[in-house]
């Protein structure tokens, strides 16, 4: 089938997106095709736009970006037995050249997650690649568990806030870093202490951490290592911790995140019974321009929490 999409035809600047029409690939008898109402922008869209990620994913050109979506099953494969035309859906597609920046795109069945009823298109559209990030840095690879202590770098953020919510739900004690107009929200979200990076070096005020989740790298990353348990662990998603400081402590690796419908459904859960939400802070409409700005927005990393992308 066709569909409109916003597309690159090569690698570069924002101005390289633009509207056009693609042909999809063939539907596979474990695929459904969703008609997207929502989806998001994440840090690696525009990685990839620019040429970040071309030799990790060499593929052809025209390119749809985008892994994320909300939306209504209209179509479903042969095999296709647990969904139905007509379901309100929500998901992490598989990471292809046939992106979520459109119309209809196609999903693996076992990815997707029913949307809530009381859960909007936008606000599921912003949970699948942030909120399973999350959720396998905590828990797959993290194994954190009740009372103990974890502190997540840059709580605003996409991946940060679902962070938050997903480590207070499961009983451990939160600690988070974010500038001094987001700590309402945070600690609204369930954060024991926020604390203001522009005022304070959590490295000196913070000891005995069982889990850090660093979503920024770099000397952040480094200076974790300073707060860990002996026995801790740091989970990084953003690169690989310097080989001498990570003998210090029990775990600390980077990990790319691992698309999962079940565990997109334990987030659902929670996001029908009000123990998790979105934070949408910002939404553009589904359109080349409207994919530029929020692209450009998202680059300056200053976005609180999700941008959105609504397909009118």
């Amino acid at each position: 089938m066709e569909t409109r999409a916003v597309i690159i035809e090569e690698y570069g600047h924002a101005d390289q997106l633009k509207e056009s029409t693609v042909t999809l690939p063939q539907l596979g008898e474990h695929q459904v095709v969703v008609k997207v109402a929502a989806t998001s922008v994440n840090p690696i869209d525009w990685k990839l736009r620019e040429g970040y990620l071309a030799q990790m994913m060499p593929w052809d050109f025209p390119i749809i970006l985008g892994w994320d979506v909300a939306g209504e099953i209209v179509e479903i494969g042969s095999a296709v037995t647990d969904w139905k035309v007509g379901q309100k859906v929500f998901a992490r597609p598989e990471t292809t050249r046939f992106g979520t920046y459109a119309d209809y795109t196609i999903v693996d069945d076992h990815l997707l997650a029913v949307k809530p009823e009381n859960v909007s298109f936008e606000d599921a559209a912003a949970v699948p690649l942030a909120g399973l990030t999350a959720y396998q840095a905590l828990f797959t690879h993290g194994q954190l568990k009740a009372g103990e202590k974890v502190l997540i770098h840059a709580g605003a953020g996409g991946v940060g806030i679902y962070a938050i919510q997903l480590a207070k739900n499961a009983g451990a004690t939160v600690i988070t870093t974010a500038s001094e107009k987001n700590h309402a929200l945070l600690k609204e979200l369930g954060a024991d202490q926020v604390i203001d990076y522009h005022t304070t070096d959590f490295s000196e005020v913070l000891t005995d951490i069982d889990l850090v989740f660093d979503t920024m790298g770099g000397d952040t990353q480094a200076d974790s290592f300073k707060v860990l348990k002996s026995d801790g662990r740091l989970i990084s998603i953003v690169g690989d911790p310097d080989e001498a400081l990570a003998k210090k402590v029990a775990v600390a690796k980077s990990i790319w995140l691992q698309p999962d419908g079940k565990q997109l459904q334990e987030i659902a859960d929670l996001m029908e019974a009000g123990k998790v939400k979105s934070v949408v802070g910002h939404t553009y409409p589904l359109t080349a321009e409207g994919v530029k700005e929020a692209h450009e927005l998202s680059a300056t990393h200053h976005a609180k929490g999700k941008i959105v992308l609504v397909n009118d």
